[in-house]
């Protein structure tokens, strides 16, 4: 258990660095342009979701997003005990990525962001963003387990352009982007909407996932525990 609280400490902070830090970057290089902005920020994430997934799955299986680890709550492929404190750690660490990339830029450590995100539009783009991250995670799972890394990356990727919020998709990164009034901020009074749409997404593609592959036996974690027991199996 401590190697996967320190394995979901280092990816959701790391990850949320990427988000803010390549976010400071690409507003400041960008002169202006948005969309520039934007893509810097997007391939940034996409590239580093799929490294971290890739090399801390094996250990803790990556969720980094308590909206992920929620869901195999419910599908009790997680402990409840287990489940909280990866949540813990999720959020704690992600308030970490924030400050380090702050700290990366000379910025101040803690700012409250002033960047609004309301409205119906922002909640039904955080909806589906995480409806479709869990639908991938579920369906990549029972389909092709070892394409994990690359499938979320790409649907994250895919989110940050089709989605009217940007896909932030992680109730841990939200919280932590409400701390930087950077290009990838939040305001603090949206953040409650926010959430509320990553858990009726992420709850809402499980329901759905349960349904297209409920003849499938779905691993909960990619560790190293649950390849020996599909090995034994």
């Amino acid at each position: 258990m401590t190697r996967r609280l320190l394995a979901e400490a280092l990816g959701t902070c790391l990850l949320v660095a990427v988000v803010v830090g390549s976010g400071v970057m690409a507003e400041r290089l960008a002169n202006g342009n948005l969309a520039v902005a934007l893509l810097g920020n997007t391939l940034a994430t996409g590239a580093m979701l799929c490294v971290l997934i890739q090399i801390l799955g094996p250990v803790s299986g990556a969720h980094f997003n308590p909206a992920v680890t929620f869901v195999f709550l419910l599908r009790r492929e997680i402990g409840f005990g287990a489940a909280l404190a990866y949540m813990a750690v999720q959020f704690a660490f992600a308030a970490l990525g924030t400050a380090l990339a702050h700290l990366m830029f000379d910025m101040a450590i803690v700012e409250h962001s002033s960047h609004v995100r309301a409205g119906l539009g922002q909640f039904t783009g955080e909806f589906v963003a995480t409806f479709a991250l869990v639908l991938a995670i579920l369906g990549v799972l029972a389909s092709a387990p070892k394409a994990v890394a690359p499938i979320v990356a790409l649907t994250i990727t895919g989110g940050y352009w089709f989605t009217s919020s940007t896909s932030f998709a992680n109730p841990a990164v939200t919280f932590a982007r409400m701390l930087t009034d950077s290009f990838s901020g939040i305001r603090p009074a949206d953040v409650p909407l926010f959430m509320a749409a990553q858990i009726a997404g992420a709850g809402t593609a499980m329901l759905v996932s349960h349904w297209l592959w409920k003849k499938t036996t779905v691993p909960a974690l990619l560790s190293e525990a649950g390849t020996v027991q599909r090995s034994q199996a």
